[in-house]
């Protein structure tokens, strides 16, 4: 396979093959990664205020997770971890549903009908699976549809990527692998990880194709996703994409990364961030400047306010509400847990 990673758009927002994309198109993946960015921060800074548990940011990836979701068809899944709000939301899955799921409201977790996202992942890998049994289910009831499932390069060290691999290479399930090589598994540093020279190229032992993409350029990550994407839906099986990016910020906000990494590592990536580029692109085609800029993050900051105030105007289960849910009949063991909350409650 190819060992150096695709790339369209380089760091200085120039095309590399003289390609040139359409404007609209360009304008419409900068206002989504100007939207994902903001609301990373937001959400950051929400749960130093207490009003969100830990949050996993992902500033840095915006253009894998913004250009992964961008081929698929409002029929396909996305199966994505705790770290995917940006493609999650993208693909359909509403941010005031993000953020319940981080104020530990399981309400959360049901997207809107027709919305085809899974809840975030918090398992490392074991969403996978999950990918791949839907690609299957989706392949013999002949829908033509493709899951898409998205995971760091820690996950790959999990036993799942193995068993969801195989399984996809042997059934020919229409499944995209996309993993996010953020170079770290929280402190674990990818050298660590494999011995292999890239991820990517895991894919052949499986039966299955690699591909290898700069997980900063939005255009690149968005090519070879469509082509998976392709492939799949033309019945011809999986396909492993390793895109090469790096998390900015700490693994969590209960994480100091200062611990294990190198200011130095981080600046040298802060000049290839994947907004950057595309803003620089944008700028010398006369659809740029701080006017338009101040619009689209006031847009966005709408948003997710918006879906902020949504999100806290919910009102929260009662201790006795919380076993409701849990079987039609409830249990002897569960009624005293009930009524212990409920005491509970109540002296409080």
């Amino acid at each position: 396979m190819r060992l150096e990673p695709r790339q369209v758009l380089a760091a200085d927002g120039t095309v590399i093959d003289g390609r040139e994309p359409d404007v609209s198109r360009m304008v419409a993946r900068y206002a989504a990664m100007t939207e994902a960015r903001l609301y990373d921060r937001k959400a950051s800074a929400l749960q130093r205020q207490g009003r969100l548990a830990t949050y996993a940011p992902y500033e840095g990836q915006e253009a894998s997770q913004v250009g992964a979701v961008a081929p698929l068809a409002e029929e396909d899944w996305l199966v994505a971890s705790y770290r995917d709000a940006a493609a999650m939301r993208f693909h359909g899955y509403p941010w005031q549903n993000l953020l319940l799921t981080r104020m530990g409201d399981e309400r959360g977790g049901h997207p809107p009908e027709g919305v085809n996202v899974t809840p975030p992942s918090i398992t490392v890998g074991g969403h996978m699976i999950h990918a791949v049994g839907i690609a299957w289910a989706e392949k013999i009831k002949g829908t033509g549809a493709v899951a898409l499932t998205m995971f760091g390069d820690g996950a790959t060290s999990e036993g799942d990527f193995h068993e969801a691999m195989n399984f996809a290479g042997v059934y020919g399930t229409p499944t995209v692998f996309f993993c996010q090589n953020n170079g770290w598994a929280i402190s674990m540093p990818r050298s660590r990880q494999t011995a292999s020279a890239t991820i990517a190229q895991k894919a052949e032992a499986y039966g299955l194709p690699g591909v290898l993409v700069d997980g900063n350029d939005v255009l690149a990550v968005e090519e070879v996703v469509a082509e998976a994407v392709d492939r799949a839906r033309a019945g011809e099986g999986a396909t492993l994409i390793e895109a090469l990016t790096y998390r900015v910020r700490g693994h969590t906000t209960a994480d100091d990364d200062r611990r294990y990494r190198a200011r130095e590592d981080a600046a040298g990536w802060l000049g290839k961030d994947p907004l950057e580029r595309v803003r620089l692109w944008l700028e010398r085609q006369g659809a740029w400047d701080e006017d338009v800029q101040s619009g689209l993050e006031s847009q966005a900051s709408g948003l997710i306010e918006a879906a902020l105030a949504e999100a806290e105007a919910v009102v929260s289960f009662s201790a006795g509400e919380i076993f409701d849910a849990m079987y039609e009949e409830p249990t002897g063991p569960l009624e005293t847990q009930r009524r212990r909350a409920e005491r509970s409650t109540r002296w409080a």
